[in-house]
């Protein structure tokens, strides 16, 4: 069946509409094109805007129905049918020029860093969001004084056009006015997967267009679970992961509100597959943990996660500048069995280095990137800082500055004759891609060459998925997991919950 398409009223291009009755270069400058944010993910059945696809705008695109028809419609009524819908995008002139101006931030290896820089901003009663344009960055008023330790450079354009999304009907193509609802009623094709939706079309704060799935949030774990900790995984970890990721959810919702909905599909937030290929297991836990997040004072947890601790558990302010958080410290991840001899604070590296000859009796032992080896030389160093490289002369040399609690690297420095360039916490597994972890001792290898010698996989803060895992299979409980790597929180049914998502953060 060919598409068609239903004009409901005249083709207009409403660039009222798109601007959200913006005005022009004469008038107050924008920091960002408006954008509507979503709806608040509240009640017994929140719902939550996942982008299964951001930044569109360059290429052509088809959505494919599963089976069955697509059905699109603009803001203005149009409508298209059909088993597959074309779409592109056009710049098109504004009735008038536009100044986009902003004081910026960044940028950030993380969003955790990013927001802590936007809450110092918000203290000195400056309007700041966090965005993400390709990196994380914070972005407020041209006149405002960037907060205390931090850098605003200035961003000023002068646009007369903007995207403009069309659809193709009878060979022709036809301006749509966004944002476009779509409904798949036997679902959408998209990345290898199906998803229900119902699904939108919108321009987001850079002119750019995302792909947006209104998706209930237990049916969103079912696409997040899986893929975080495994399907195979024992039950009790499955609905530790199941908590977690829909703790992380409502805590993170306001993580991509400058461009209108509430989280991403990939790493960047929580990987969100096709959620109809979970299994019996992952549906089990989803369904035995439903509607209960992990809190503390009544509010949903900043709920981090990762791979393999290494058998060191680190506390949040080792991976980002937050607060401090009392759930989230450092401490051997160990049973008494093979324990080292030695405690927290790991500041001194022939205590960390004891760590890491061991292994028997650590839970998650048996991760392969438990205890790791990677040999990094002057080049890669280089290469890792690509353009700030050259400022700082030959030889390139690694220097440990500082470690935390549990003896992960905060600050590491690459020297040259000329100067140094310091990388801090997130910042250095960012930089040095090889690093599964910044738990590591350095060796000299030989001639401009170093063996990171480490253990772990991810940030190390919070629960260890292989932990967990372990856990499970000696036949610890769901809650006694999560209070081992929460300790002092509290699962909570979410109509429970109070006061601001993100926990004061």
């Amino acid at each position: 069946m060919g598409v068609r398409i239903r004009l409901a009223v005249p083709l207009l291009l409403g660039f009222g509409v798109l601007l959200g009755g913006c005005r022009s270069v004469g008038a107050e400058a924008l920091t960002h094109w408006p954008v509507p944010a979503p709806p608040e993910p509240v009640g017994p059945q929140p719902q939550l805007w996942v982008a299964l696809a951001a930044r569109l705008g360059d290429a052509p695109l088809t959505l494919q129905a599963a089976a069955g028809s697509l059905q699109l419609r603009d803001q203005r009524g149009q409508r298209l049918d059909g088993p597959a819908l074309q779409l592109r995008w056009r710049m098109e002139p504004l009735p008038q020029a536009r100044l986009i101006q902003r004081s910026v931030l960044g940028p950030f290896a993380s969003y955790e860093a990013a927001e802590q820089a936007a809450l110092a901003w918000r203290r000195q009663g400056v309007m700041a969001q966090v965005a993400h344009p390709a990196d994380w960055e914070v972005w407020a008023p041209a006149d405002a004084s960037a907060p205390r330790g931090f850098k605003a450079r200035r961003v000023e354009q002068q646009v007369g056009q903007r995207r403009v999304l069309q659809g193709r009907s009878a060979g022709a193509w036809r301006s749509l006015v966004g944002p476009v609802l779509l409904q798949a009623p036997q679902g959408l094709r998209w990345q290898g997967g199906v998803f229900a939706g119902p699904f939108r079309l919108q321009a987001d704060a850079s002119d750019r267009w995302s792909l947006v799935e209104q998706v209930p949030l237990e049916r969103y774990l079912l696409g997040v679970v899986p893929h975080e900790i495994g399907a195979g995984s024992p039950p009790a970890a499955l609905a530790a992961q199941a908590v977690l990721a829909r703790t992380w959810a409502l805590r993170n919702r306001a993580r991509f509100a400058v461009d209108g909905y509430h989280l991403c599909a990939d790493t960047q937030c929580q990987v969100y597959a096709d959620p109809r290929q979970a299994g019996a297991a992952v549906r089990q836990a989803v369904a035995a943990t439903a509607g209960r997040v992990l809190a503390w004072r009544s509010q949903p947890i900043h709920a981090v996660y990762h791979a393999s601790n290494g058998g060191v558990a680190a506390d949040e302010d080792e991976a980002w500048p937050l607060p401090e958080l009392p759930y989230l410290e450092a401490f051997l991840d160990w049973s008494t069995l093979g324990r080292p001899p030695v405690r927290v604070p790991l500041s001194r590296p022939q205590d960390l280095s004891q760590v890491l000859s061991r292994s028997q009796g650590a839970y998650g032992a048996g991760h392969p990137r438990f205890r790791w080896r990677r040999l990094i030389s002057q080049d890669d160093l280089r290469q890792a800082l690509g353009g700030r490289a050259a400022a700082l002369g030959v030889p390139l040399r690694p220097l440990v500055l500082e470690r935390g609690a549990s003896g992960r690297v905060v600050r590491l420095a690459i020297a040259g004759p000329r100067g140094q360039e310091v990388l801090e916490r997130d910042a250095i597994r960012r930089t040095l891609r090889q690093l599964p972890s910044t738990l590591f001792v350095l060796q000299v290898a030989g001639p401009s060459q170093w063996w990171f010698e480490g253990g772990g996989f991810g940030h190390g803060a919070g629960l260890s998925q292989a932990g967990a895992v372990d856990l499970a299979g000696r036949g610890w409980s769901l809650e006694r997991i999560l209070s081992h790597y929460y300790p002092g929180t509290t699962l909570l049914p979410v109509d429970r919950l109070g006061g601001d998502p993100s926990g004061g953060l």
